[in-house]
Order: structure tokens, then sequence, then C-alpha cells
């Protein structure tokens, strides 16, 4: 009786990986596939050099940043990782068009396979400098309370960044009208990472470049091309080809108009509580 049980356990917990094998997310291609970012970016800036005295400079300038709570609001909403449908809402504004997996199928495969393709190359480099983060540095708090989460884990590049950026990219091929909106939103969102301590701005400078490099990659992919063709249909599908669109993101994205609650999360219109709105605390 003992054994049959045992067989029944070991066949339902096969059949489980299998099937969590079947919905992983297969990239356009494997790491070994991919440029080395190893090979490519230069080491991080010494201590005592003139580019680290700039990271300085620029994590004072993060600091000042934390006083604008509208500001801060939004690098507490920028530091989203787990959850890819917050971290896409972050875009909706400047892209002009919600991204969900029900809502835009095909331009939520887009960007879940090539990030699923072009997250990893930053962990070789990570590992390999081990850079120390400017929060552990200067023994400082985030407002973003990732510090339990980030201890202990280089900083360069910053994951965050290659991965803002990369999504930018992504979204601009899609709508190229709103590309000036959307790359002024992954500017900011790369910056965020400056603003809560957790990146020093060359870590910032060169995972930009590094995003690039892994998105030239994505372009050699039959695979990609197709998908991406896809998203493009389906993108003037869902905004019935307004000319319009790109106006309206640069609009919103230049003032900024996102509302957020205090706990740094966009939020609708149809939100009641206390919120943060263009730099102000109001009730809804």
């Amino acid at each position: 009786m003992k054994k049959t049980s045992l067989m029944v356990i070991a066949i339902v917990m096969v059949a489980m990986a299998i099937n969590a094998q079947d919905n992983a997310v297969q990239p356009y291609f494997q790491l070994d596939q991919l440029p080395k970012l190893i090979n490519i970016m230069p080491p991080p800036p010494a201590f005592d050099s003139p580019e680290f005295a700039n990271d300085v400079v620029r994590y004072g300038w993060g600091k000042i940043q934390r006083q604008d709570p509208e500001r801060v609001a939004q690098a507490i909403a920028d530091a989203e990782w787990n959850d890819h449908a917050k971290l896409y809402a972050l875009w909706q504004d400047a892209f002009g068009l919600e991204i969900t997996e029900a809502n835009t199928p095909e331009i939520w495969t887009l960007l879940e396979t090539s990030l699923a393709t072009t997250d990893p190359m930053r962990k070789e480099t990570k590992e390999f400098y081990k850079r120390q983060r400017p929060f552990e540095r200067y023994e400082d708090s985030m407002p973003s309370n990732e510090e339990a989460e980030l201890a202990g884990e280089g900083s360069y590049p910053s994951g965050h960044s290659l991965r803002g950026w990369g999504i930018s990219l992504l979204l601009a091929q899609i709508a190229p009208q709103c590309a000036d909106a959307i790359y002024r939103r992954g500017w900011e969102y790369c910056d965020s990472r400056v603003i809560v301590g957790a990146h020093w701005q060359s870590d910032v400078d060169n995972s930009r470049a590094a995003a690039s490099i892994g998105f030239c990659a994505l372009q050699g992919s039959e695979a990609f091309i197709a998908q991406m063709k896809k998203a493009q249909a389906e993108y003037i599908e869902k905004t019935q080809g307004q000319s319009g669109v790109s106006a309206i993101a640069v609009d919103k994205a230049s003032k900024s108009s996102r509302t957020y609650n205090l706990q740094g999360q966009p939020v609708t219109n149809e939100y009641h509580g206390i919120v943060i709105e263009q730099g102000k605390k109001s009730i809804k």
C-alpha cells in the first residue's frame, strides 16, 4: 500500500514538473547565443576615479529628488520587479494603451519573451564585479524598502535599468509615433534607481547600453520579428490607428500627470483615499 502511494506521488510530481516546463516562457535565444556583457562592458569605476566622483554627485542628486513627493512616489513604483502587469502599467500613459495579458495578448507575449531572453544577460557581469550598492556604502535607508532584498547583491549592471530601457526600446518599435514619450518614461524609470539608492549613475548608464545590445540581438530572431508584427498590428487595432495618441502621450509624460497612493503605486480616477498628485497630497 505504501509503495503504491509513493508511486502515485512520484507520478504527480513528475507531471507537475513537466507542466511547469511547458508553461515557462521560452526565450528567443539561449543565454550562450547572446553577446556576453562581461566581454563588452568596462569595469565599474574605481572608488578613486573621476567617474566615481560623478557617481557620488549623482547620489546626492538622487537624495535631493526624494524631497519631491511625486518623484519619490514614482521611484518607489518603478522598483516593481515581480508583478509584470504593474511593471508594464508604468508605460501606459506614454504608450497610449493598457498592456495586460488579457487585453493585449500579442504585446504581452512579445514583452514577456523578450525579457526572458535579455534579463539573464546581466547575471555574469553582476556576479563577477559584486559592486557595492550606494545604500550599503553609505548605510542609508531606501524609500523603496529594498534593503533586505538587495543587500550583498552586486549593483553593476542595473537589472532594473537593463529591463526598463529594454521595454522602452520594444514599445517604441511597436508604436514609433509615441517614441519621445516612451523613451522619456524609460529614462525616468532608470533614474529612479539612482533616486532610491539602489544603483550608482554609472550602473544605470552602462545598463542602458547593455539593453540596446540585447535589443539588437533580438532583431536576429525570426520568431521575434514575427511576434513584433503581431504586436504592431494589435496596437493599431486597439488604438484604432488614432494619430493623436502620440501628442496625448507626450503631454501626459511631460506633465507627470500620474496620481499615486501613499505606497507609491499608480491609481486610477476611481480610487478613493489619500493620494499624491502633482507633488501635493489630496483626498479623492
